[in-house]
């Protein structure tokens, strides 16, 4: 059988490299002179705006509230590593001091480095990005009569340490990331001083009735004793991603024999 030259190098390029019968891995080198260049406050050609400042191996943003990133440069590509993915760029063009690169959306964003000292101070926080949304317990109570009987239920809003990441994009296209504490509540309900049912909820006590994306970013934000029925007592959770509209309500209906039921509210 004869093979034709196409094939030949074919067969070549599928073969790993091997030197005395041990394969050799073609590491990927971070590319340095590069990195170096990109040291420093880079602004929009066309706005004049603060787009970010990178000091070592990190990329810092103006707006506090966005965490701060680990980058790397290999093969002509700005890589951003975020918690939870990679976020790659192409360079176009650079200098010491220029800076064009394309965003996600393809556009061609163009950045020149600043020479103003002034401009340091937009990046006098320490850039942590973490955010409480209740920086204390939080106490809420509600008198519900039914049968005669008067019930209060209870919910205590508790800060965490446990953190929820927000993946979003800037202007420009750059992945940036927020990062918040999520909650945990515990709620109680009270026939006079006699306490007939208590727990403390986390958000992943709803894994079932969310969405497994929807979930990893948002958190635990509140919770209302809403009824006492025949059925038991009643609260409502909402689910909410930090700082936009989007939120999933849960209804718990703990039974008098103390059993918990949950499901996705439904609104007339």
């Amino acid at each position: 059988m004869k093979f034709g030259f196409l094939s030949f190098c074919l067969v070549l390029l599928l073969l790993p490299a091997c030197q005395n019968g041990q394969r050799i891995s073609i590491v990927r080198t971070e590319d340095s002179i590069s990195k170096n260049l990109l040291q420093g406050i880079w602004l929009d050609d066309e706005s004049e705006n603060i787009q970010f400042r990178i000091k070592g191996d990190t990329v810092y943003y103006p707006d506090a509230s966005y965490t701060p990133l680990y980058f790397k440069v290999i093969n002509d590509t700005l890589i951003l590593y975020g918690t939870d993915e990679s976020t790659s760029y192409k360079i176009d063009q650079q200098s010491d001091v220029s800076f064009w690169f394309h965003s996600l959306s393809d556009e061609v964003i163009k950045l020149h480095k600043s020479e103003s000292v002034l401009d340091s101070l937009t990046f006098e926080s320490d850039g942590s990005g973490n955010r409480p949304v209740y920086d204390q317990v939080a106490k809420k109570d509600s008198v519900i009569m039914y049968g005669g009987r008067r019930y209060r239920g209870y919910v205590y809003i508790n800060p965490s340490k446990m953190k929820v990441t927000k993946s979003s994009y800037t202007e420009t296209g750059m992945s940036v990331e927020n990062i918040y504490y999520d909650n945990i509540i515990h709620i109680c309900v009270y026939e006079g001083r006699k306490c007939l049912y208590a727990k403390d909820f986390t958000k992943k006590d709803f894994g079932g009735l969310v969405p497994a994306d929807f979930l990893a970013q948002s958190i635990l934000s509140d919770m209302d004793f809403v009824k006492v029925d025949a059925t038991g007592f009643g609260y409502q959770a909402t689910l909410c991603i930090p700082e936009e509209a989007s939120c999933y309500s849960i209804d718990i209906t703990i039974s008098h024999g103390e059993n918990l039921s949950l499901k996705n509210s439904v609104y007339p």
